[in-house]
């Protein structure tokens, strides 16, 4: 039977005895919830549902260019980032391509579909789990591809600014598409500094990879997107899918979210202050964290050995990262959520250590 490895399965638990009770730290969505007007959106648009959706997505399209400041042509929309990554894999075909490792896992599922092979830049906890400029020396003429996310999940570090240029440009003087997933992006202070947008005039090898399931905590919707100045790998991409791949209330939510910036500018104050807050409490407990920039933090902690499942018990879940490339049992993940509830989640963990010690587990 086939079994996920994403976070976000609260459906597992539907039967055991915690029911509707679980806490789900295990998705890193925004703790603000949808936004008031994307649900009225959503409503609004029920009725609209007789109808195919719009196949080019064009209203919101025209909306977002103007949002990105980009050209309206750059943009590829479907059902989810994850959906986009897919559709890369079978437009583009790479046979050789490098990814950061650890890293999001799908690149590797969506590549293994059109049998590409991997090189892995393996990051290293000694160096915070950073990338450093030995980086480029993976990148040659052989390579179709390299994937970059910025900020990497699940360890939420932003690539320096200056290496991450170095490789665009590497990339573009070998022939290297450069597939960069800003997913995360829009929760990071000063967020427009890091991003790559403004390069996709310059550079056509580029591929940028967004998404609103995260940003606007719309992931049962499913809406992403990519942008990249090759028009003739955007017309591709509709060619290597079904046309109604957006649904009418995902176009509709993803125009009305376009408007809630207040919204943003909340929610990156409630993650910076709750994202200082819970790390300061990990470490207070013996754990080691890296410093994220996301909305989520990843964090080491050796001792009970098996926290996430003591934590399920408590009614929480929380991502285990021992089924990342590069990583083992002991590291995890947990979403930024809001201080009522991170007070519980760390009263909890503080509890089932006491517990595992009283127990003799560690």
């Amino acid at each position: 039977m086939y079994k996920s490895v994403h976070g976000g399965d609260i459906y597992s638990e539907k039967n055991s005895s915690l029911g509707k009770n679980i806490v789900d730290y295990s998705a890193n969505v925004n703790p603000l919830g949808l936004p008031a007007s994307v649900k009225e959106a959503i409503k609004s648009s029920i009725k609209n549902c007789v109808n195919y959706p719009d196949p080019l997505c064009r209203e919101l399209i025209e909306k977002l260019a103007k949002y990105l400041n980009i050209k309206k042509e750059y943009l590829f929309i479907s059902n989810g980032a994850a959906d986009v990554l897919f559709k890369l894999a079978l437009t583009v075909k790479p046979g050789r391509a490098v990814l950061l490792a650890p890293t999001f896992s799908d690149y590797e599922k969506a590549l293994r579909t059109v049998d590409c092979k991997f090189t892995y830049y393996e990051l290293q906890e000694e160096k915070n789990f950073i990338a450093g400029h030995d980086l480029l020396k993976k990148i040659n003429s052989r390579v179709d591809m390299v994937v970059v996310c910025n900020p990497n999940n699940p360890t939420g570090k932003l690539i320096d600014e200056d290496l991450l240029l170095e490789v665009l440009e590497k990339c573009c003087r070998t022939g290297t598409k450069l597939l960069l997933d800003e997913c995360f992006m829009d929760f990071v202070d000063g967020d427009k500094a890091y991003s790559l947008c403004s390069k996709l005039d310059k550079y056509h090898n580029l591929i940028i990879l967004k998404a609103f399931t995260k940003t606007y905590a719309m992931p049962g919707l499913r809406l992403g997107y990519c942008m990249t100045s090759d028009v003739s790998l955007i017309k591709e991409l509709h060619e290597n899918g079904q046309d109604w791949n957006v649904s009418i209330p995902a176009q509709a939510a993803g125009i009305a979210a376009l408007d809630e910036e207040n919204y943003l500018l909340a929610s990156k104050e409630l993650i910076r202050v709750e994202r200082q807050y819970l790390t300061a409490q990990l470490e207070g407990l013996g754990a080691k964290t890296f410093g994220s920039e996301a909305n989520y933090i990843f964090f080491k902690l050796e001792k009970p050995e098996n926290l996430a499942e003591l934590l399920r018990k408590h009614g929480f879940l929380i991502r285990e990262c021992d089924n990342y490339h590069n990583l083992g049992p002991t590291y995890y993940r947990i979403a930024v959520k809001t201080r009522y509830t991170n007070r519980a989640l760390i009263k909890a963990i503080k509890e089932v250590r006491r517990n595992a010690l009283v127990i003799g587990n560690y």
